[in-house]
């Protein structure tokens, strides 16, 4: 980066040296800083900063996209209770599967609300298709994972798992008991 501003104010003190002999440096300053203004003031527009702007003002910009856009913004993902019933959720991309959990009224506790400080949104990815679709969980997940009950091979936090495209028709088990050591038998309320 310095070796570009350098040869930038290089460049300048040449070009303010030859209009200096002109008589033109007064001129030449305004016109610099105009060009300066104009071409640095106009916002970047790119097609990530668009999805970007799209995915965070979904419900407001609804209206401009069409069905299916908005298809592609949401995943199927079921949920199979401990009971053995199964519940199917549309869930929007760039969401943690607690809080589509949450959403859905689907007895995923979470008691830390996603702070990876307990492992009571442990899900259970029935199908290692999908798992091997995740991101590696880190040191903090596999820590809290050790606690939970009912560990499997294929065990993820459902806090540290983000709803992708790629998950679509994903399938999470709730095991049958988690381990809230701030109160046990409490029922978890949705937040």
């Amino acid at each position: 980066m310095f070796p570009r501003i350098s040869r930038l104010g290089a460049r300048l003190l040449r070009e303010s040296r030859a209009e200096t002999r002109a008589g033109n440096l007064l001129n030449s300053q305004r016109i610099f800083f105009q060009d300066h203004v104009n071409r640095h003031s106009i916002p970047v527009v790119t097609p990530a900063v668009l999805s970007m702007r799209n995915a965070l003002l979904s419900t407001a910009t609804s209206g401009d996209q069409d069905e299916s856009s908005q298809a592609k913004d949401k995943i199927s993902v079921t949920f199979v209770n401990k009971d053995g019933s199964e519940k199917t959720i549309c869930v929007p991309v760039g969401m943690s599967m607690l809080e589509a959990a949450h959403e859905n009224d689907i007895e995923l506790e979470g008691a830390c609300e996603g702070s990876l400080a307990c492992s009571t949104c442990h899900v259970i990815v029935m199908d290692v298709k999908y798992y091997n679709k995740l991101e590696d969980p880190a040191d903090e997940e596999n820590d809290m994972l050790d606690l939970a009950f009912g560990l499997t091979e294929t065990s993820r936090l459902g806090c540290q798992v983000i709803a992708k495209p790629e998950l679509d028709g994903m399938r999470l088990a709730l095991p049958v008991a988690t381990r809230n050591f701030a109160v046990d038998g409490y029922v978890p309320k949705p937040h």
